[in-house]
């Protein structure tokens, strides 16, 4: 193990943020280069290597945490990224973008602040690429069986990697302009640069495995004729039906769906535009949704120089401390988080529900109108008099998402079956009701976390490489207690 008394030396030590000040002026990733490599050995020293680690179980990818916590501890760089590689094909996603259900089962956090495994993690892979130690593993020999991949989030690309590392042949299809998924699209710049996206594409092409870009199956590619081209397929294409909000006023000019906006200001950052088409310089922001996708909006209104920006949540707002009741360790507490886009500004509002919207004499946006909800009997019901208005010039719906696309025609063509939730069904090899096409993430899931999303992409891999060639010896998360996750 790391130093047995690593945990009673040392305090939970985080990476630095640059000053709020200077970080909204741009879209650079929010932590101040190269903070964690002084701190990460006496960081990861405090892992105490439990005997049954239950940070195992908090992460769903498996992730050998003790043993690569050992050898980050050591300064043994190259031992670490192999044991962070054999479980999570890409860390320095999970590093930037996972919430670390693994921190809040770590048994450190029962009476103290939990290892901070996130950062041990970024900071091996991060110390992997600038060795040059992150190499294409190209297959010894190629099975002459065809995948298709439909979809280049996570889950799409965990999938097409280890299909290809197996001997098969690969091809991702992605209907937008580059591959990421939500990934290149949906996560801020600041949140995650995309050099980190376009590296392991290049070591997935180096690999064999062939991208395919502006192409929608659906609609550009009829799926029967996929079908027939390959020998498997798997559909890894979200769930990016957002959810929305029938009120009146829904119509005005300045009210968007989150996933059109944010994907605007990341091709800023590619340099498709000089500014976003949808932009929040000068004009009162409001973003409706509390989560991670929220949180994006209200950091991206502040770097385009927004007035003011509200955040609005109809839900009460959550603990700063696990209830050992409803929340015991070692379960995902929902706790009050305060991300990087809060620390720059803007209020929260908590427990409210818009009425609706009004505009001006032109159609655009100006008011939006709320009132204060309260739980009655089980049900969120609105509070008599505490009605009133804010200003909203751009408004954003971050609400979350109810199930993948049906409109381009990939479920209809195919044949799918959908489940009570309307995610596609899956058995426990992730095969859907079709022979050979296979669903992976989001799509399979409903709307989860990237941490999943690879995990599901791997272990879908397993079920596709089973069904080629009768066997797998492909790694992928086995947990027999979560549906349809038993490989």
């Amino acid at each position: 193990m790391a130093d047995p008394k690593g945990f009673l030396n040392h305090g939970r030590e985080v990476a630095t943020s640059r000053p709020v000040e200077e970080r909204v002026r741009d879209f650079k990733e929010v932590y101040v280069p190269g903070s964690l490599l002084p701190i990460i050995s006496k960081q990861a020293s405090r892992c105490m290597d439990c005997g049954i680690p239950f940070c195992h179980n908090g992460c769903p990818l498996g992730n050998l945490i003790p043993e690569w916590n050992d050898y980050a501890y050591r300064e043994d760089w190259s031992a670490a990224s192999e044991r962070l590689h054999a479980t999570n094909n890409f860390p320095e996603f999970t590093g930037r973008l996972c919430p670390a259900p693994c921190e809040s089962a770590c048994v450190l956090g029962i009476n103290q602040p939990p290892v901070t495994i996130k950062n041990v993690e970024v900071s091996i892979i991060d110390k992997a690429w600038d060795s040059g130690s992150v190499a294409p593993q190209i297959p010894e020999r190629l099975s002459g069986k065809t995948v298709a991949v439909i979809g280049s989030g996570p889950a799409g690309l965990a999938a097409a990697q280890q299909l290809t590392r197996a001997g098969h042949t690969v091809a991702v299809y992605e209907r937008a302009d580059r591959i990421g998924g939500l990934l290149r699209y949906g996560i801020p710049e600041f949140k995650m640069e995309k050099r980190h996206i376009n590296r392991r594409i290049e070591q997935m092409r180096a690999e064999g495995t062939r991208f395919r870009t502006g192409v929608e199956v659906g609609r550009d590619i009829q799926a029967g004729d996929l079908k027939k081209r390959y020998d498997a397929v798997v559909l890894a294409v979200g769930a990016t039906t957002a959810r929305d909000l029938p009120v009146p006023g829904r119509e005005l000019k300045g009210v968007y769906q989150a996933m059109e906006y944010l994907p605007l200001s990341n091709k800023v950052q590619e340099g498709d535009y000089v500014t976003a088409p949808i932009s929040a310089e000068g004009k009162h922001v409001v973003v409706i949704g509390g989560g991670d996708t929220g949180a994006d909006c209200v950091g991206t209104a502040h770097r385009q120089g927004a007035a003011s920006v509200t955040q609005l949540e109809i839900m009460p707002r959550p603990g700063d401390e696990r209830n050992p009741v409803t929340q015991p360790w070692p379960t995902f507490p929902m706790l009050y988080k305060v991300t990087s886009a809060h620390e720059e500004g803007g209020e929260r509002i908590y427990s409210v529900s818009t009425t609706h919207f009004e505009g001006d004499e032109d159609g655009n946006v100006q008011w939006l109108h709320m009132t204060e909800v309260e739980f009655v009997d089980g049900k969120l019901t609105q509070k008599p008099g505490t009605e009133r208005k804010i200003p909203a010039q751009l408004v954003t719906l971050a609400m979350g998402f109810t199930g993948t696309d049906r409109e381009n025609g990939l479920v209809d063509q195919f044949g799918l079956e959908l489940d009570a939730r309307g995610n596609i069904a899956r058995d426990a090899d992730f095969q859907t009701n079709v022979p050979g096409v296979f669903v992976a993430g989001d799509a399979g899931r409903g709307q989860s976390l990237i941490v999943w999303a690879i995990a599901e992409g791997r272990s879908a891999a397993k079920g596709v490489d089973r069904f080629l060639t009768g066997a797998s010896d492909l790694p992928a998360p086995i947990r027999p207690t979560d549906r349809a996750l038993t490989v």
